[in-house]
């Protein structure tokens, strides 16, 4: 950090001292702006220098300005300055380097490089050849690895991991170390993806993940040795694309058993995009339902049968549960089982569209047979993560257009960023009306009175 801050060493005098620290405040000053810097910028850092300096020299005054500038609200914000003819309620076209910033804190999760910042000065970027260009070559940086780590992560939750903890009297295998590892397997499966410009359907039914020896015979993958993850197929047909994952299958689960009802809701959320409504009150929980007559411990599907005899209870069951149920082999900890409390699992069940559904290929199949409302969803969720705001019923035109587009590449991942990319919503801004603070000159009103009354003893 030190050779990236102190790019020069000057003789020990003042002028050649200054001239150095000017150069350094200028370069980093650019970065941590995400533009170029205006005279007012540079002597407002210059300042903070000469009083460093001027206490404990050059070095001194160098770490003075950097905190000045690691304080100041245009590294901690991003602000989007407006133009001069710009017309309240009305959108505008974002500038270039308001442009690179968004598309770089999109891809990459940080600030532009000089090569995006270069283009931006000079109104290269926003021309749809450039753009394009650039966006192929962000998606092929190391630094997209973002996209797995923030965007792949929120949208797919992988957060809620952290907050399920299986019992360790039933599952004494399971541990941190493994938890961790089923994280970075999500996040290396997004990956791939995004390096390979794969279709986005092979999140649903990939016939590969990526593990350690720990995670691979945890699943039962045979051949694998070694910390190191890597690329290797499924051994059978019992696992396929993020369904078969063990990140999403133990943030889906209980301490102590699977949850068909959690795991049929999240697929509706978070994949489908079309959430169950809340339950009604008073609603007893699975937890609560009797033992069986030959006092053997029910299992989670005899659990829900009872439940669902309540009809208000079957309204919202009647979805969730087929979808749960195929995901049901999988136990807690997302290996693969046959029964529950020493009786057979039964996962039968029977999709919305009357389509039968039994295991997780069930369920991939089902889900592909109308890949629309998945890619939909999926491009929802992009635009929302790109643009930091909730998609709106306004935008849903604009949802399905970057969809059709899309599916004319045949879902492929960087369709959906150029889609994200090109639309209004990431390029344009809406014009809002500034209201003045009253409260604001209030206090600044108080503070005048107060310094003119200091002057006056």
């Amino acid at each position: 950090s030190r050779k990236m801050v102190f790019s020069c060493h000057p003789a020990k005098n003042a002028v050649a001292e200054r001239t150095c620290a000017s150069s350094i405040m200028e370069r980093l000053g650019t970065r941590a702006y995400r533009r170029p810097l205006t005279a007012k910028d540079k002597e407002g850092l210059m300042r903070f220098y000469d009083q460093g300096a001027k206490n404990g020299g050059f070095e001194e005054g160098v770490r003075m300005g950097l905190q000045a500038m690691l304080a100041s609200p245009y590294f901690v914000f991003r602000f989007e300055p407006l133009p001069a003819n710009a017309v309240v309620g009305k959108d505008i076209q974002i500038s270039d380097i308001d442009l690179a910033s968004r598309l770089s804190f999109f891809l990459w999760g940080s600030i532009p490089d000089e090569t995006l910042l270069n283009l931006a000065k000079t109104n290269q970027l926003s021309k749809p050849a450039t753009l394009q260009a650039q966006v192929t070559r962000m998606l092929k940086d190391p630094r997209s690895d973002a996209l797995a780590s923030r965007f792949a992560g929120q949208w797919l939750r992988l957060q809620d991991l952290d907050k399920v903890h299986p019992d360790a009297y039933l599952f004494p295998d399971f541990n941190q170390q493994l938890a961790d590892g089923m994280i970075k397997e999500t996040e290396l499966f997004f990956n791939s993806i995004v390096k390979e410009n794969r279709s986005v359907l092979d999140l649903f039914s990939a016939n590969y993940t990526f593990v350690n020896e720990e995670l691979a015979r945890h699943y039962g993958i045979p051949n694998v040795s070694g910390d190191q993850f890597r690329r290797v197929n499924y051994p059978d047909s019992t696992r396929r694309g993020i369904l078969g994952q063990g990140s999403i299958l133990v943030q889906t689960s209980l301490a102590n058993r699977t949850s068909p009802v959690l795991r049929g809701k999240w697929v509706m959320e978070v994949l489908i995009g079309m959430p169950p409504p809340p339950p009604p009150p008073n609603v007893p929980s699975l937890d609560e339902a009797p033992e069986g007559k030959d006092g053997r411990p029910l299992t989670t599907r005899e659990r829900m049968e009872l439940h669902r005899k309540n009809p208000t209870c079957k309204a919202c069951h009647q979805y969730m549960d087929p979808i749960g149920l195929s995901l049901d082999n999988f136990d807690v900890t997302g290996r693969w089982r046959y029964r529950e409390n020493a009786v057979p699992l039964d996962t039968k069940g029977t999709y919305y569209d009357l389509t039968p559904v039994a295991t997780p290929s069930d369920l991939s199949r089902v889900l592909l047979k109308r890949p629309v409302p998945l890619m939909r969803n999926f491009a929802e969720n992009m635009l929302a993560y790109a643009t930091g705001r909730r998609m709106e019923a306004a935008d849903q035109t604009l949802i399905r257009q970057i969809t059709s587009k899309a599916a004319a590449d045949n879902y492929k991942f960087a369709a959906f960023v150029m889609g994200t990319v090109n639309s209004p919503v990431f390029r344009e801004r809406r014009v809002e009306a500034v209201v003045a603070d009253e409260s604001k000159d209030k206090h600044e009103q108080k503070h005048q009175q107060y310094d003119e009354t200091n002057k006056q003893r």
